[in-house]
């Protein structure tokens, strides 16, 4: 007789895991199927582990800049790359006990195989025991995504990598060709040229980062560029094939680049094929599993979270996603509605949330810009963190914040203030009228949001910069 739950959550990913571990929370019985490592890509091949590396990048670019703030630092300043990697294997594995622990403690079944739907409350799981049939009420799909490959590029991954590989690398390559100048192609710039890594970076569209703000994507390529990374945008990989222990591209510019090794980071691509759609009459858009608001499929008991509904392929989204999954299953009503903030762990970071002044303009909304520097702040100063801005974007007529771009030292941190202010459609009056701690780097919150409406007080008197109709 085969086992049967409430809900079979197939994925352990950041949706996958907090998705059962809210429905457990609301009384349903819950399994989770996870073919490969608990905790998805996030943890083991994603968000965790690459910021693990880029902490010790960190430590190694503030290290050689002690000097600024009177500190001195004596003989060669170097780094172990083994120690590195196996201090960020440690981290990857305390978080995947923790899970363990949390799953334990809800009486969460975790189950080890491969997943595939057999028909509506029917999941068959191939696992070293063979295979098992479970029944189940309710089925969520958190099947998650996979680094996208460019077809007839060469297939040897020790030379041409994806981050799955990447930040896994036993040894750094001297000399780096980066293909996709987005999110996790400048984390990496950032990360390897710190480590000493010549770094080249080709990005298809006219500027790096090309879906976030065009000024944070304008100053974030000063800042690399500055430090010696190399960027070509608006070219092309034309051709690349493997030459010498290494690789050799061939550009739509004509260019050739010699490298040791090969980061494709060209975005990802739905891990849905080989899970049994079929046999419950779900179809694919682009390889996608579209979902309502509810994250309710088509198909009555089958939901699906994560960057599998191609709604916002980051790991805090699909946790909502989870959350909202599992409350509507269990009998409470909610949609998914969030302002979903983004963030690039470059040095320094980059935060964002709401709509971009791109966005704004592509919609005709009348709108009033705010910025306001960082470097002018006293506390910025006083830790030596002067680069960057923080950019606020208000809607002219009713007053609405529409969105918050910021790039500078521990914006990162800034960003769930400034969702919290988007999700409950302040106006930027009251953004402003807020008393923030002095001294700290979120009072640019404030200062930007004063220049939108023409009232900073620390910036020299100019006209508001408007945009749309006026």
């Amino acid at each position: 007789m085969s086992r049967h739950f409430d809900i079979v959550v197939i994925g352990s990913g950041p949706g996958g895991y907090v998705g059962a571990l809210k429905a457990a929370q609301l009384g349903a019985s819950v399994a989770v199927i996870e073919r490969g490592c608990l905790g998805g890509t996030c943890l083991n091949v994603g968000c965790i582990p690459s910021k693990a590396l880029l902490a010790s990048a960190h430590l190694l670019h503030q290290i050689r800049h002690a000097s600024e703030l009177g500190v001195t630092v004596g003989g060669d300043v170097s780094f172990d790359w083994a120690k590195i990697q196996s201090r960020k294997d440690r981290v990857i594995r305390m978080l995947q006990n923790g899970v363990k622990s949390l799953f334990a403690g809800r009486k969460i079944e975790l189950i080890a195989g491969d997943a595939k739907l057999a028909g509506v409350g029917r999941v068959v799981v191939e696992g070293k025991a063979g295979a098992e049939e479970i029944t189940c009420n309710n089925v969520i799909l958190a099947v998650g995504s996979r680094p996208a490959r460019i077809p007839g590029w060469p297939e040897d991954s020790s030379i041409v990598c994806t981050s799955d590989e990447a930040l896994h690398w036993k040894t750094l390559p001297g000399k780096l060709l980066i293909v996709g100048g987005g999110i996790i192609g400048c984390e990496f710039a950032c990360m390897m040229q710190t480590l000493g890594v010549e770094v080249t970076v080709v990005e298809l569209m006219p500027r790096i980062l090309p879906e976030l703000d065009c000024h944070l994507a304008e100053a974030m390529q000063k800042i690399l560029a500055k430090r010696g990374v190399k960027l070509l945008t608006g070219v092309k990989v034309q051709e690349m094939k493997l030459a010498d222990a290494g690789a050799q591209a061939v550009l739509s510019d004509g260019q050739g680049v010699s490298v040791d090794r090969v980061l494709v980071a060209v975005g990802r691509r739905p891990a849905t094929e080989g899970i049994g759609l079929d046999s419950v009459g779900l179809t694919v858009d682009r390889g996608f599993i579209r979902v309502d608001d509810h994250m309710q499929t088509p198909v009555k008991g089958v939901s699906c979270i994560g960057d599998a509904n191609g709604r916002c392929l980051l790991a805090h989204a699909a946790s909502e996603q989870g959350v909202v999954a599992a409350m509507n299953i269990t009998g409470k009503p909610t949609v998914y509605h969030a302002a979903i903030p983004s963030c690039v762990y470059t040095f320094p970071e980059i935060s964002s949330v709401g709509m971009t002044q791109e966005q704004a303009q592509a919609k005709k909304i009348p709108v009033s810009i705010g910025s306001f520097p960082i470097g002018y702040l006293g506390k910025a100063m006083a830790v030596g963190e002067t680069e960057g801005f923080v950019k606020v974007i208000r809607h002219r007529e009713s007053g609405e914040l529409l969105g918050i771009h910021m790039l500078g030292h521990n914006v990162t941190e800034l960003i769930a203030a400034a969702g919290a202010m988007l999700h409950h459609k302040l106006s930027v009056r009251e953004v402003a009228d807020v008393v923030y701690a002095h001294p700290t780097i979120s009072e640019s919150l404030k200062e930007a949001a004063e220049d939108s409406l023409g009232e900073a007080l620390h910036l020299p008197p100019r006209k508001v910069i408007r945009i749309g109709a006026q």
